[in-house]
């Protein structure tokens, strides 16, 4: 850093490089917990996603099987009979400081909103298979965002970190080690001129 070596500076940029490595050290420190709880997440978030897959390819082959026995138009209109939705309520709590979502799905569609008499039991198959699908995604969108979320923290707290680690920190200790070399460097000519003012003193005393 270019500053003028002097005392008052050198109290200065202490203070500043004592900042700089509290504030590391509680980068430090959240980092390993972004990491632990990005890791555990980003297991449940695989494991929903299998799983949600799953029952969705599932689900559709059902679909198919549906609009094999049943036809496509008579399929569309047992869909059309569905008219209720399910209400999503969305809170958050924090981790560190990021906005975790909490996703709950309130009320289902009826168990079977259509008549029985113009559909075969391979429709309700399909409907059950996507109500599965349905009663997983909320904890699924839960999950995948908050993976995203706190790895998107990370990132800014691992720049972060590498800035103080290997900028800020290092410019401090390189600063403050120039000035006191610089300081120290003035007290030794000082002591240096003024010893050779006492002699020239003492001489002078002497001849007189």
């Amino acid at each position: 850093m270019n500053v003028p070596p002097t005392r008052s500076n050198l109290l200065n940029i202490e203070q500043e490089l004592a900042l700089a490595r509290e504030g590391y050290e509680i980068l430090d420190k959240k980092r390993e917990v972004l990491i632990s709880e990005l890791v555990h997440l980003a297991h449940d978030a695989e494991a929903l996603q299998q799983e949600v897959w799953g029952l969705l390819a599932e689900a559709y082959r059902a679909l198919e099987r549906a609009r094999m026995t049943m036809g496509q138009e008579r399929v569309e209109w047992a869909a059309l009979a569905v008219n209720k939705t399910v209400e999503v309520e969305v809170t958050s709590h924090g981790i560190m400081g990021v906005p975790i979502p909490v996703i709950r799905a309130h009320g289902t569609p009826p168990a079977m909103p259509y008549s029985l008499g113009d559909t075969t039991a391979t429709l309700d198959e399909a409907s059950l298979a996507f109500r599965q699908v349905l009663d997983r995604i909320p904890e699924l969108a839960e999950t995948v965002t908050s993976v995203w979320r706190l790895a998107n923290e990370l990132r800014k707290t691992q720049r972060r970190v590498n800035a103080l680690q290997n900028v800020f920190i290092p410019d401090y200790e390189d600063t403050v080690s120039f000035i006191r070399s610089e300081l120290e460097e003035r007290e030794r000519e000082e002591t240096f001129r003024l010893k050779r003012l006492k002699d020239k003193t003492a001489r002078a005393k002497e001849n007189g």
